[in-house]
């Protein structure tokens, strides 16, 4: 997260940050669902940066009544996982490690915090998240913060920093984490690559 886009941002008000609208049809949707056996959970990313200490990004993995990740102004795309205003859809195990492998990397980090929730609680958080909208560039930690300090306002207070709202996260009681350490070139889009589904079915069949 660069500072002179928050600095300009809070300066404008937000005015002028504005995103633009991503809203995969329903048929898509509804075909890449994927509901996980695991327990009702919040997962908070935060890839922080090895040299400098700074959290880079926030995202929000939610296990309800399916399971979603929410990544604000990411850049993890991919055309066989549908998105809606920065909630993707289809988080089947294969697409959690590949996302997590996608940011950890020689000058990334990522920071895996889990918290078991009551399923009331994964899908409200859900439900926060599909309806946020688009989210403007530099505003990730901000837009986490924002939803989940409406389910934890006593703990949690919106923030601009991935690494302080890490921090709160953390606090949570029953809040378990660990660390994922990659040392691949910072081109990672040959994560994608190599787990690409359609490039795969080619090549087993030939094609």
């Amino acid at each position: 997260m660069r500072g002179w886009a928050i600095a300009v941002c809070a300066a404008l008000n937000l005015a002028g940050c504005t995103a633009a609208e991503v809203w995969a049809p329903d048929e898509a949707v509804a075909k890449a669902s994927y509901r996980h056996s695991g327990p009702p959970r919040l997962t908070l990313y935060t890839m922080i940066n090895n040299q400098s200490g700074a959290g880079a990004h926030s995202s929000l993995m939610i296990n309800g009544s399916e399971r979603v990740i929410f990544d604000p102004a990411g850049s993890f795309k991919h055309e066989t996982l549908p998105e809606r205003n920065d909630v993707v859809f289809g988080i089947t195990p294969q697409v959690e490690d590949v996302y997590t492998r996608y940011h950890a990397r020689e000058t990334f980090r990522v920071r895996v915090q889990k918290l078991d929730v009551s399923p009331d609680t994964a899908d409200r958080v859900m439900r926060l998240a599909k309806s946020n909208g688009p989210v403007p560039s530099a505003h990730c930690a901000r837009a986490t913060s924002t939803i989940l300090a409406q389910v934890y306002p006593e703990a949690i207070a919106t923030t601009w920093s991935p690494v302080r709202l890490s921090e709160a996260f953390a606090a949570l009681p029953g809040v378990t984490g660990r660390v994922l350490r990659e040392y691949d070139s910072d081109d990672n889009s040959k994560v994608l690559e190599d787990w690409d589904p359609n490039r795969v079915a080619k090549a087993a069949t030939g094609g």
